[in-house]
């Protein structure tokens, strides 16, 4: 990192809730968690009194497995956000440009800053349709997929037309996977070229974002030099035991699908009676509430008891909340709070 770009640096707003007694649906975390995952971890604290096993082996082949990858291009890291600072700082440096998509997460930009680079913001919807002439001088391109907050999933084949020009433009690409577990769409771990870097974070789908577990995929001498620069111990006994555990629950993951689907499509319904809805394939649902004003709608779902994210701190939104989409029983509850204030 660059030492003047931290001095001058600012931490960035995320969804979450402190207050327990408040629904939370401001992060957008599925609200179950794998059957043993438990189990797991209890047995993994007592092999904590040990240092890892820096090789990982057990959680590179159930990572590699689950984004149909090789096991060797698995680069363990402590939840997906350090999956893109690993690459982002091992792409950057001073005085560097980095294409970065908004509305989008902020800390693409912070983490591009943090190096002494500068961000070339881009609207999320253009970012697959950008040519070689404005990725030229780039050194980095980031997409997210899905998007947050808007929720859209990149086309494969878009995605891997836009991978190409980017390795004609000698651009690194970073495809921000956090929320495509979500979705049945192939990871771009596919493409198995060496100026993509894929991050992943197993902390949405499997409902633990406090264990901080995640991955990279990379190959040839960029996932060497991920696999050099990465911590030792990147993962703690408990993070990598549980990890490999919910890597492999199929079952899970697809009833998961399957739940989310389902209730995005009947809580964006009965939302669209009341604000303007994003389109969305992902977790959660981007919504414009118009007149009755962000803090209105914030202000009364809390008196509800439910949590809700408001989307101004996204670059170019003033209009906007995010929900996220919970079990059916749960998203009930966050439509009669927002009902309420109509």
């Amino acid at each position: 990192m660059d030492p003047d770009a931290i001095r001058s640096g600012e931490r960035v707003p995320h969804g979450g809730e402190s207050d327990r007694d408040l629904l939370d649906f401001s992060a957008n975390t599925n609200p179950a968690t794998p059957d043993g995952a438990a189990d797991v971890y209890a047995a993994a604290l007592e092999d904590s009194r040990r240092y890892p096993d820096d090789d990982y082996a057990e959680f590179r082949v159930a990572a590699g497995a689950f984004v149909d990858c090789a096991p060797d291009r698995v680069i363990p890291t402590p939840g997906g956000l350090a999956a893109i600072r690993l690459a982002i700082e091992s792409v950057l440096a001073p005085g560097d440009r980095a294409l970065i998509p908004y509305p989008s997460f902020g800390e693409y930009a912070r983490e591009v800053r943090l190096q002494g680079a500068s961000p070339q913001f881009v609207y999320h919807e253009d970012v697959l349709s950008i040519g070689t002439d404005v990725l030229d001088g780039c050194a980095l391109a980031v997409v997210c997929t899905p998007n947050n907050p808007t929720g859209e999933a990149a086309d494969p084949d878009a995605l891997a037309a836009f991978a190409d020009r980017c390795a004609e433009a000698g651009t690194t690409l970073l495809v921000d996977e956090a929320f495509l577990g979500f979705t049945d769409l192939p990871s771009a771990a596919r493409l198995d070229a060496e100026h993509v870097v894929v991050a992943r974070s197993l902390t949405k789908l499997f409902g633990l974002p406090g264990l901080r577990a995640g991955f990279a995929v990379a190959t040839g001498d960029r996932r060497d030099a991920l696999e050099t620069a990465r911590r030792a111990w990147s993962l703690g006994t408990p993070a990598a035991r549980v990890g490999a555990h919910c890597l492999r629950q199929d079952a899970f993951v697809r009833a998961t699908r399957d739940r989310v689907a389902s209730e995005r499509e009947r809580v964006r319904t009965a939302l669209e009676t009341e604000f303007d809805v994003h389109p969305s394939d992902a977790p959660y649902l981007l919504c414009d509430v118009g007149d009755r004003g962000v803090e209105s709608v914030i202000e009364s779902a809390r008196d509800d008891g439910v949590a809700i994210r408001d989307a101004r701190t996204f670059r170019a939104l003033d209009s906007h909340v995010r929900v996220a989409i919970k079990d059916r029983r749960s998203n009930d509850r966050l439509l009669d709070a927002l009902e309420s204030d109509g």
